[in-house]
């Protein structure tokens, strides 16, 4: 973590990293020069040359690219001062177009001066579940302290309640807990990954910034039940007014000795920080996340072993989202028949969900599982401008298109996969009767394109032949080549960035011929 965090730091000081810098950093890291080189070549928040004094971002993917002002940004693009880059997700979709304006989010920029709003919170409300229900924070932890066996405690309660990850694979979360507690090692690990980076998905921000101690508590939680004495919250680099709430949040946590040498009255050490991602969407994929703490390239682990066994240096290693964490904390706190019954029907459980696209009020929600879609849609203030839905996405940009009629299902993890997508982060990404869908899907196909971190053949030259294709043979592509090369990638990259990369649109054209 070193060596990454000492080329941040400095870009931040010096506004790039220059030949001169990066020799000077070798020789007093001691490190070979083509160390640095590699990483700063590889991770997108890295840059060589030196800024203009405004640096503009503007996000060039599906929520965003169809609400850019082309005719301002050529007029921006035209004056001295300004440099305007098109980049990838920014994790603000609710803000189309999403922008930076000298590496902090806003919410516009006027034509003039670049000038910009902050961009406010979402308030995120729920009868059972928010932040009046943790005014007492840590209470929880403090009294399994006092009862005894955390660790088992823990494990009943979420296994119990069914909680599965919410970072998109969907893997029981108690079991997890459990796996990683039975390793045995002199070191282990706690890791969230805040690092969410796919088109449409933002709904880990909002709690971010929202609920940062419920964070805290469930990677203590994870902590003390497996034996892990220090966590990592890894957190993009766009987000840096929630990694403000978080830095304030374990440094409160840290006076209350919630946090430290004796953890919560535990007697056990927990130490937590922040590690500062260098950039790339790849960095979501667990074991690329490890590469980076590492401070190699962030390019994905072949698996087995699991970080649960062979983790950050080779340590047992827990890895949750953000929801996953939070929710693991409601659930210890509350039991898993309170958790049962906040879902609908036979359902269990909550489930924040991120809204983007064609709704009048896009954003983070909290609803019951088994909340339908068009609920959800409802919850987002409907449809914008009265238009009829054409299609969605349930689960991010790596999810399949659904056709309007499948609007009735329930926001749950095998009722979406029976319906022919996957729920995925909970991402649902809403287009009107208006859009062109195929330049959506191939506005994701681009994406995947672009954040390929290279290391697998097929998905690299793959992803790159697919776009090429869309763009030359439009509508009229080869849907026999295009499934070859899906089938090639699904079974050969090492990573689930290449087995999804051309799933989204291959969806769109089986259904929704012609549009």
């Amino acid at each position: 973590m070193k060596l990454i965090r000492s080329l941040l730091d400095k870009q931040h000081e010096l506004g790039y990293l220059g030949d001169d810098t990066l020799r000077a950093m070798a020789r007093e890291h001691n490190v070979p020069l083509y160390r640095l080189e590699g990483l700063v070549s590889f991770y997108t928040h890295f840059r060589r040359t030196p800024p203009k004094p405004i640096t503009l971002d503007v996000c060039r993917d599906v929520c965003c690219s169809h609400r850019i002002d082309s005719a301002h940004l050529d007029e921006l693009k035209s004056r001295d001062d300004v440099e305007v880059r098109m980049v990838s997700c920014l994790g603000r979709c609710d803000h189309a177009p999403a922008a930076m304006v000298n590496e902090e989010a806003v919410t516009k920029f006027d034509h003039d001066l670049c000038l910009q709003e902050p961009i406010p919170p979402t308030p995120l409300t729920h009868p059972t579940f928010g932040r009046d229900e943790f005014e007492d924070k840590y209470a929880e932890i403090q009294q399994l302290v006092e009862n005894g066996d955390i660790a088992a405690t823990c494990i009943e309660r979420i296994t119990d309640s069914g909680l599965r990850g919410m970072g998109g694979a969907g893997f029981p979360t108690g079991k997890k807990w459990e796996l990683v507690a039975q390793e045995q090692a002199d070191q282990k690990y706690v890791i969230c990954n805040a690092d969410e980076s796919e088109p449409g998905t933002f709904k880990d921000r909002e709690i971010i910034r929202n609920l940062p101690h419920m964070i805290i508590e469930g990677m203590l939680l994870a902590g003390l039940t497996i034996g892990a004495s220090q966590g990592i919250i890894f957190i993009r680099h766009e987000y840096t007014l929630e990694r403000d709430a978080l830095q304030r949040e374990i440094d409160s946590a840290y006076e209350a000795g919630i946090l430290g040498e004796n953890a919560a009255g535990s007697g056990e050490r927990f130490e937590l920080e922040i590690f500062v991602s260098p950039g790339g969407y790849i960095l979501g994929e667990e074991t690329a996340l490890l590469e980076a703490l590492e401070d190699k390239r962030g390019e994905p682990r072949n698996k087995p072993p699991y970080p649960g066994q062979s983790g950050l240096w080779g340590k047992p290693t827990l890895i949750n989202n953000v929801e996953t964490l939070a929710m693991a904390s409601a659930i210890v706190r509350f039991g898993a028949d309170w958790w049962s019954e906040q879902g609908n029907g036979e359902f269990a459980g909550l489930k924040f969900i991120c809204i983007s696209g064609d709704v009048n009020a896009p954003g983070v929600y909290l609803v019951p599982m088994g909340t339908s879609f068009q609920k959800a849609i409802q919850l987002a203030g409907g449809m914008k401008d009265g238009k009829k839905l054409k299609a969605f996405l349930p689960g991010g940009a790596s999810s399949l298109f659904l056709k309007p009629e499948a609007v009735t299902t329930p926001i749950d993890f095998d009722a979406v996969q029976q319906a022919g997508s996957m729920l995925g982060t909970g991402a649902i990404m809403i287009f009107n009767e208006d859009r062109d869908l195929f330049e959506a899907a191939k506005s994701i196909t681009r994406f995947f394109r672009n954040e390929s971190c290279g290391k697998c053949v097929p998905c690299r030259l793959g992803t790159e032949k697919a776009v090429q294709a869309l763009e030359q043979d439009g509508r009229d592509i080869d849907q026999d080549m295009l499934d070859e090369l899906n089938q090639t990638l699904l079974e050969t990259s090492i990573c689930g960035l290449g087995q999804v990369a051309l799933a989204p649109v291959k969806s769109l054209l089986e259904r929704f011929p012609g549009s």
